[in-house]
């Protein structure tokens, strides 16, 4: 359905050149269906991110021969030109004056090419020199994640616009994170239970080509799909969203304005903790893959049963979010949570290093890993949606020191951040697979005790202290439930006072 557009001309500029919408005051309650749509569009992404962490170093390494660090290394080369691209996405998403608002004009154009450019990334040419591939998956990654981003960005930036109340955010984020990650499990499900599937040519399932290949076909279409309900799904609420007011400048002036509003120092904190977290999450499920498969010794059938708890996990993760946002507010609850999924996490490594856990093959092996890795990805996926939650308080804060709605640009960085996740972790697990000269085109069960064990004791320090440097700045957030509800009466009481014939302001100040 076409919206109402809205006349600049009835449009009143509050203190900050932002124009409200002049229906904000009768903006209905935002319904369930909505947040549930809204949500949805995260599949794309959650698709994405997962098969970006999970297999594309292996694709690219075991399948199509490219090495460990190479791969890496282009993930990391294009992650740098992604800290320019997505500020930029999200600064002009701020500024955007449409009829279809400021969001959904980059959400709808976004769709179709981030479905082909992804299938593209899953079909790469099997006779090219390792030199022309390597230019090949640069390439393709680069295109891909700024597609995503030209929808992620915007998408995200709504959940601060569709409600300023404390914990409502934090509801609409539950629903954004749980089809994330639900998005991107249940496809890597399905690639490993139906698509990487042995055959007579590849005895392993994880190294057949033909199933990567058949994987991004479903993948890519999956992805377009979400991205086009979602954005139909919230365009009935373009009419109660922010419009950009007449801002005057160019380029020097926008670079002006990024500035002041990247040195907030609430979104500092969460910007660095962000790009922490993600870097240890990165390693920890690209790596997550040669762990299953290697280390303990799964095979496809087990590895989706594993994908099943992740699925559990996200699900009890959003569930559990929003409760723990009303009953003792984000970061406390943020900080818990993220040191209990480090302790689950870690002992099945430490009791196995230990010799203190069921060998691989034992009847137990499974379903205790199973328990224990739901249990923490339960509390990391309800300590991401309350960080996340955390940003868009950040929205209000700024605009008081700025005088600008900045939610784009503040998601961008984050998006940034969870980019981090596939870039720096690539780079980084690349990098510490060629350190304990991991072999290439690996067979399960034949790499050496050694080496896995190198593996598992240069992993687990580097994401346990990056984690731990996490939870040490979300420490220092500094936007409490009080602190928030601050922010907006005195956003309120200025915009009162700017809505006043101009007699009657100055009559206020004196």
């Amino acid at each position: 359905m076409r919206p109402k557009k809205v006349s600049n001309m009835n449009l009143r500029a509050n203190f900050d050149g932002t124009a409200p919408s002049p229906m904000v005051a009768n903006r209905p309650p935002i319904s369930p269906v909505t947040r549930l749509l809204y949500g949805v569009g995260s599949l794309a992404f959650g698709i994405k991110d997962n098969g970006f962490n999970v297999l594309l170093l292996l694709y690219y390494n075991q399948v199509m021969g490219l090495s460990a660090r190479l791969v890496g290394t282009i993930a990391m080369v294009a992650l740098l030109l992604d800290a320019f691209i997505d500020p930029i996405i999200g600064h002009i998403s701020d500024r955007w004056r449409s009829a279809w608002g400021r969001r959904h004009p980059f959400m709808y154009v976004a769709a179709v090419p981030a479905g082909l450019t992804y299938l593209l990334l899953w079909n790469a040419p099997s006779n090219w020199s390792h030199a022309a591939l390597a230019i090949y998956l640069l390439v393709t990654i680069i295109v891909v994640r700024s597609f995503l981003a030209l929808y992620e960005i915007p998408s995200s930036a709504l959940a601060a616009e569709l409600s300023n109340d404390y914990d409502i955010r934090t509801g609409l984020l539950s629903y954004r994170t749980f089809f994330a990650w639900f998005g991107g499990v249940s496809m890597a499900f399905v690639a490993f239970i139906v698509f990487l599937r042995p055959d007579s040519d590849h005895p392993v399932g994880q190294l057949n080509p033909d199933g990567y290949a058949n994987y991004g076909v479903v993948a890519s279409v999956i992805m377009c799909v979400a991205i086009l309900v979602s954005a139909a799904g919230t365009q009935r609420q373009i009419p109660w969203l922010q419009q950009p007011g007449h801002r005057a400048g160019g380029i020097v002036a926008a670079l002006r304005e990024m500035a002041g509003s990247f040195s907030n120092r609430a979104f500092l904190v969460l910007l660095a903790a962000g790009v922490c977290s993600a870097m240890a999450a990165g390693i920890q499920i690209t790596l997550s893959t040669y762990f299953n498969t290697y280390f303990w010794g799964f095979n496809s059938d087990q590895l989706s049963v594993l994908m099943l708890g992740v699925l559990v996990a996200s699900a009890l993760g959003a569930v559990a979010a929003p409760r723990l946002s009303r009953r003792f507010g984000k970061k406390r609850s943020a900080i818990a949570l993220w040191l209990l999924s480090i302790v689950f996490y870690y002992c099945p490594f430490v009791l196995r290093l230990s010799d203190c856990f069921p060998a691989n093959g034992s009847p137990l092996l499974l379903p205790v890993l199973l328990v224990t890795i739901t249990i923490s990805l339960t509390l990391i996926v309800s300590s991401s949606i309350l960080t996340a939650s955390m940003l868009a308080d950040v929205s209000e804060e700024s605009e008081l020191s700025t005088g600008r709605r900045s939610e784009g640009l503040f998601f961008s960085a984050n998006t940034f951040a969870q980019k981090c996740v596939s870039g720096v972790g690539l780079f980084t697990s690349g990098m510490i697979l060629t350190l304990v000269h991991f072999p290439e085109e690996a067979v399960p069960g034949q790499v050496s005790e050694e080496v896995l064990r190198d593996l598992a004791l240069t992993a687990l320090p580097i994401q346990a202290a990056l984690y731990l440097l996490s939870i040490g700045l979300i420490a220092a957030f500094p936007i409490t439930r009080a602190a928030h509800e601050a922010n907006l009466a005195r956003l309120a009481s200025r915009r009162s006072v700017a809505a006043r014939p101009a007699s009657q302001q100055s009559s206020h100040r004196n």
